[in-house]
């Protein structure tokens, strides 16, 4: 948003801020409460609900570009171009039309991003909406206005996604130069010719849609154009004011001046929030809005969460009472793969997460498979099939010959609608078993060598036997509350056709209980415990643990032994001879 000299009772709601403080603001960021008895039925509420998560990556991603350019997002600049490309890039892979426009009357050359969903409704029915993606110098502008940009960008995303009947076209801008003026806006209106300004029925402007301490207002609230961004605010009983701080002061103001009807969210810039408006929406009166309104503070810290996922939720809300005709959608659902890309040694496999979510309508049973996987590479499900919500473990492996290089597997979702995402796979090695034991030191007999223990756990005294030699590790025999680790990383051979884990435990113990564990030794590789022993467990001499270690084949993990005493009474866990052998 603009900074102009007003009075103190004319300041601009648009910074509405992402941060996980929610004081200023009731109830949860994906709560949606019932409507009132007074509010309107609002059928809307049918409309998918806009991930506030996707918002808040969006966020991260301006952030980035700020920090990665000067630290700013201004007109003009490196960080305004790479936001520009940013936008658009999201928007062409969506499927949308892009048009890039270079405003030639600009202060600083830039240029407005125009997205238009292609088909559909008549060429004279458009519905557009707008926000500014130029922000000050002071700083990377993210209240002001990345909240603006990325809100719309993810409706925008989830309109391609949905893909609904449309009775109006729909039309998306970002806007350069309006920290400067509204010049991008302006550019743009002033553009068109009085026919293409009639064939526009409404414009929507989200300005500032997270401000910390923010208020819910709107843009000429009162107007027919405003009545469903009203209604969607009235269900969750937030009562919004008029935008009196924002009157002239946003890209809205372009539009309204060439008699387009326009309206728009905000939530308030560098004006005071009153104590009446304290009660009704929380946050501090007498503050302002946005405490870091143009300042270099205005960073993804300066979000509020709550605020941003009702705006995003409202836009989408107009969008479908304006453009798809009301109505409950279909059913719908969307498929993530994370991470989005691995590697994956011959012989070994990997995993990522498949995530699934309801984007409209019921939840229902998505099927799940997989093309695009390389020679000697198959691809699995744990479960095959989930109801929308519900997560996957995709599990890729590779056999001892499988193709090595880089490949796209897509990973699709059968339900109602067939939704894709993508997993990048490398597959790396040479194929076949190196074999061997790969255990450095295993008998200690080097001493601390190679392996990382607490002091005194490797120790040739004679209190204890070696298994073989007269080194072992010694964790525990203190009789005090104590805890020890041993641990040494391992890198495991791919392609092999056994693989096994063993060492020598001799256990003894003061403890006299024969039902309660008082003290533990706890084996786990790369993370997973694979055995729990105890003072229950005391034997006399060396007893041989081994276990399958063919789970870690063609990765690098640590092998962690880890004993803990309790207050009184010792029990020694004394380990030797660890050997992880492949075969």
């Amino acid at each position: 948003m603009r900074r102009t000299t007003v009075t103190a009772g004319l300041a601009f709601a648009a910074a509405l801020a992402l941060t996980t403080s929610t004081a200023a603001l009731p109830a949860t960021a994906a709560e949606v409460p019932a409507a009132p008895a007074a509010a309107p039925a609002v059928a809307a509420l049918a409309a998918p609900d806009i991930s506030v998560t996707n918002v808040q990556a969006h966020l991260s991603q301006f952030q980035s570009i700020a920090t990665s350019n000067g630290g700013n997002r201004r007109s003009g600049s490196a960080g305004y171009t790479a936001s520009v490309n940013y936008v658009k890039s999201k928007l062409q892979a969506a499927g949308y039309t892009v048009t890039e426009q270079t405003c030639t009357s600009c202060t600083y050359s830039g240029n407005n991003v125009i997205a238009e969903w292609p088909g559909g409704a008549p060429a004279d029915q458009v519905i557009m909406f707008g926000a500014h993606l130029d922000g000050v110098s002071a700083g990377p502008g993210i209240n002001d206005n990345a909240s603006g940009s990325s809100v719309l960008l993810e409706n925008a995303l989830v309109l391609a996604q949905q893909n609904p009947g449309l009775t109006k076209r729909v039309r998306f801008a970002w806007w350069n130069g309006e920290e400067q003026g509204l010049q991008g806006s302006k550019f743009y209106v002033n553009s068109l010719s009085a026919t293409q300004k009639g064939y526009i029925k409404g414009y929507y402007n989200f300005d500032m849609v997270a401000s910390t301490n923010g208020g819910y207002f709107i843009n000429r609230v009162t107007s027919t154009t405003a009545a469903p961004l009203k209604a969607y605010w009235d269900s969750l009983g937030l009562s919004p004011e008029e935008n009196v701080e924002g009157q002239g002061r946003s890209d809205d103001y372009s539009f309204q001046q060439a008699g387009i009807p326009t309206s728009g969210y905000a939530m308030g810039a560098s004006a005071t929030k009153t104590s009446a408006q304290a009660t009704k929406w929380g946050g501090t009166a007498g503050s302002s809005y946005d405490p870091c309104y143009h300042r270099a503070c205005d960073t993804t810290s300066n979000i509020n969460a709550t605020g941003l996922n009702r705006s995003a939720d409202g836009i989408a809300y107009a969008i479908w009472d304006q453009a798809v005709g009301g109505g409950t959608p279909t059913n719908d659902f969307s498929v993530a793969v994370s991470p989005t890309s691995g590697s994956v040694a011959r012989g070994a496999s990997t995993t990522a997460t498949v995530s699934t979510a309801t984007t409209s309508g019921s939840a229902q049973t998505v099927a799940l498979s997989a093309t695009g996987a390389p020679s000697g590479v198959t691809v699995s499900f744990s479960p095959s099939s989930v109801t929308s919500g519900g997560s996957s473990t995709m599990t890729i492996a590779a056999s001892a010959s499988a193709a090595t290089g880089t490949y796209a597997i897509t990973v699709t979702g059968t339900g109602s609608a067939t939704r894709t995402a993508t997993y990048s796979v490398t597959v790396t090695g040479t194929g076949g078993c190196a074999g061997g034991q790969v255990v450095g030191n295993s008998g200690f007999e080097s001493g601390a060598t190679v392996w990382t223990a607490s002091s005194g756990v490797i120790t040739n005294s004679a209190s204890q036997a070696a298994h073989a030699g007269s080194y072992k590790a010694w964790l525990g025999g203190y009789g005090g509350s104590r805890t020890q680790t041993l641990s040494q990383s391992l890198t495991v051979p791919a392609g092999c056709t056994t693989y096994t884990l063993s060492f020598w435990l001799h256990i003894d113990t003061a403890e006299t209980t024969s039902t309660r564990q008082y003290d533990k030794l706890t084996v786990a590789v790369g993370g997973t415990t694979l055995a729990t022993y105890s003072n229950l467990n005391k034997a006399t001499g060396y007893t041989q643990r081994t276990f399958d270690a063919a789970a870690y084949a063609g990765q690098t993990v640590t092998l962690t032994f880890t004993g803990v005493e309790d207050s009184s009474l010792q029990t020694s866990f004394v380990v030797d001879d660890v050997t992880l052998t492949a075969s």
